[in-house]
């Protein structure tokens, strides 16, 4: 893997696929969070979700 020192100024080319993969795994993560999380069985873990919900504004109910 080369590294590339990049200036302030300067942008930097990302290839498309690190692009599709970064997206993917942030869809991922982000859905097993909302998901995951959210219709756990164990109270505590769903009412902390809920509990953030909640502090986002996400509406829940």
């Amino acid at each position: 893997m080369t590294r590339i020192a990049a200036d302030a100024g300067r942008p930097v080319a990302v290839r498309p696929v690190e692009t599709v993969t970064a997206a993917l795994g942030a869809l991922l993560l982000g859905s097993f969070l909302l998901f995951g999380a959210g219709f756990a069985q164990p109270e505590a873990i769903h009412d902390a979700a809920h509990d953030g919900r909640h502090s986002f504004a996400f509406p829940c109910h």
